[in-house]
């Protein structure tokens, strides 16, 4: 795991500035303390900062091959390397070291991008060819890994780990995006490719981006989930096979030269990656962060599994003052990113640092077996709307959502303003305000007139829309799972995770989102995920007899902060920073009259407006302290 940089002229093969450079590679030290190096020749330069995790002697980079003498600067682990290895053995190919970078570099430099269809892990890498002189970038499939890009005015590429490395190099002058900001306060993250950057991109998931003389630069997918029902597999033998592929899957994992533990959380996804472990053998070692507030607080849960597995167990308690970090985290991040559930990683990885150098986590289950609540009233909404034509829900539903008071305080069942208002969309709309980190329309009333006026025609909704138009099912659910695969997984889970984990030097490796299982999950019939609203049906059969019946059927918890508590606190309220703040008044993005509403209406507890509240808190935080 490790931080990359590189300029590459596009043009032609011209002096590339070292000094730029030596300054994207030192941007990115904390992915990598181990070490660093360059590569610099007439038309390419590539620096790494390299967290050692496999043969921590041999690894070292940018790496070049002995075919070809091609470069390759790579972060990211590729868990099939050995298998790799011993197929370039038997083609004669004498390996110099024991690392999956060189079963990688040498592999492309015979196989070329095919062989990206052999890679099982995650990465973010450069490969160079001198002779031919073309780079090629690659992603993961899932987006694990970051990786950024941007062209500057007199035709070099810049690419980078991190924003912030792109920004150090002081070769680009960065501009706001308007529809970025605005996907920002809809979504509380900025969906792939965009950045909050206009003239910065993040390659997507899942493809290459190529440069070649004389040629434009081009973007190829390589890989998409695919979701197709099908067989005669039974719920019992499809919960066995799921047992067996994730004990494989977690084997495959802990590959590694250094110690290796686990996230563990009150939930089953985690705790079915701890049992994995254990199955696996050798010591467990597993990191939980509490909060305070009983009613965000895993811990309880979390310790009656690592003590049915013997883990060794750390545990961290975090008072309601963990907003100390908000600039902290905003920093890592490099563009505003309002999940608040960002700071409970962020301390949760700063802990197990502490420990080992390598965690393994749940994440992926809820979106491979329908685990989240908006699923089934998703597919709710939508069977409502398919008893009248989109013309009649408008003129019956809009009007209805637009009157009917919007009760924070109430049970669920009495709160219909926005299921009306939903009603009204159509259902990639509907979605896409389903998964939308504030309330669409207080979304909207935080953005400047002039923001408005910016933005055109554009709505976020179109994100989510251009996902489900590319999904390969019509499956009501599937649909659903395939955007939120392209959308919500990459951009605000795994994205989060990176950058609150490789801040503190830890390399996160999620083994449900192996392709492999992702590939295997989407092709089983959606009843075996989500059946008359029983969310995860498989899962947590298949990890039942392991957990316990009790565990695997508790009320789920989410790992996010009590925001709502943090923003009417009388001390270290987070809203004092908004006073004291000019940058977010003083942008011209945000209407300062409607925060202000909104904050009064929190604070009297007329409403419940923490998370719109606290994405205005991260992008203030973002304009005063994220870009340098």
């Amino acid at each position: 795991m490790c931080g990359i940089a590189g300029i590459v002229d596009v043009k032609s093969d011209r002096e590339i500035d070292r000094d730029a450079l030596h300054r994207m590679t030192d941007a990115l030290a904390h992915r990598g303390p181990d070490g660093e190096g360059f590569f610099i020749e007439p038309g390419a330069g590539f620096g790494h900062r390299r967290l050692a995790i496999i043969d921590r002697e041999g690894g070292a980079q940018p790496f070049t091959t002995g075919t070809r003498r091609c470069v390759l600067t790579y972060n990211g682990e590729i868990y099939n390397y050995r298998d790799l290895a011993r197929d370039l053995e038997s083609v004669g190919l004498a390996l110099r070291t024991r690392s999956d970078t060189e079963a990688l570099a040498e592999g492309w430099a015979r196989r070329g991008g095919e062989f990206v269809h052999q890679l099982r892990g995650m990465f973010a890498f450069s490969f160079w060819e001198p002779d031919a002189r073309r780079l090629t970038l690659a992603r993961d499939r899932l987006g694990e890994k970051p990786l950024y890009y941007a062209e500057t005015p007199d035709g070099f590429l810049l690419f980078a780990s991190e924003i912030g490395a792109l920004l150090a190099s002081g070769l680009i002058d960065p501009d706001l995006s308007p529809e970025a900001v605005a996907d920002y306060f809809f979504y509380g993250y900025i969906p792939d490719p965009k950045t909050i950057y206009r003239n910065i991109y993040k390659l997507p998931p899942a493809h290459l981006l190529i440069v070649e003389p004389g040629a434009r630069i081009r973007l190829e997918r390589y890989w998409r989930p695919v979701f197709a029902s099908g067989g005669n597999l039974g719920f019992n033998d499809a919960a066995e096979m799921l047992r067996e592929r994730l004990d494989e899957t977690v084997a495959a994992q802990l590959v590694s030269d250094v110690p290796v533990g686990a996230f563990l959380s009150g939930g089953v996804d985690s705790a079915g990656v701890i049992s994995a472990m254990h199955e696996a053998g050798g010591k467990l070692i597993a990191c939980t962060v509490g909060f305070d507030a009983e009613s965000h607080d895993e811990r309880r849960r979390a310790s009656l599994m690592a003590e049915k597995f013997g883990a060794d167990h750390h545990v961290y308690a975090a008072g309601l003052d963990a907003g100390e970090l908000i600039d902290e985290v905003a920093a890592a991040f490099g563009e505003p990113f309002a999940d608040t559930s960002a700071l409970s990683s962020y301390i949760v990885s700063k802990m197990a640092r502490q420990h080992v150098t390598v965690a393994l986590s749940g994440d992926g289950g809820d979106e491979l077996f329908a685990g989240y609540r908006r699923y089934p009233f998703a597919l709710g909404e939508e069977r409502l709307r398919s008893l009248a034509p989109l013309p009649i829900r408008k003129a019956v539903f809009g009007p209805a959502g637009a009157l009917y008071p919007k009760l924070d305080w109430a049970p669920r069942p009495l709160r219909f303003k926005t299921t009306f208002q939903s009603l009204a969309l159509t259902a990639a709309q509907g979605y896409a305000a389903a998964v939308a980190i504030n309330l669409p329309a207080r979304a909207r009333s935080l953005l400047s007139k002039d923001l408005q006026r910016a933005l055109g025609g554009y709505n976020p909704h179109d994100v989510i829309e251009a996902a489900m138009d590319d999904a390969n099912t019509d499956d009501p659910l599937s649909r659903l799972l395939y955007a939120d695969l392209l959308t919500w997984l990459p951009g605000r889970m795994l994205t989060k995770v990176d950058r609150a984990s490789m801040a503190h030097s830890l390399e996160v490796r999620p083994p449900l989102l192996d392709h492999r299982m992702v590939e295997w999950a989407g092709g089983l019939p959606s009843r075996f995920k989500l059946y008359k609203g029983a969310r995860k049906r498989l899962l947590k059969a298949a990890l039942a007899p392991r957990l316990g019946a009790d565990y695997v059927n508790a009320p789920k918890q989410g790992f996010d902060l009590p925001v709502d508590q943090w923003l009417r606190a009388e001390k270290n309220n987070p809203l004092d920073r908004l006073e004291d703040s000019a940058v977010w008044r003083d942008s011209g993005l945000i209407d300062e009259k409607a925060v202000r509403r909104l904050a009064r209406a929190h604070q009297s507890g007329a409403a419940n407006a923490g998370q719109e509240l606290w994405s205005v808190i991260m992008f203030d935080a973002f304009l005063r302290g994220a870009r340098p």
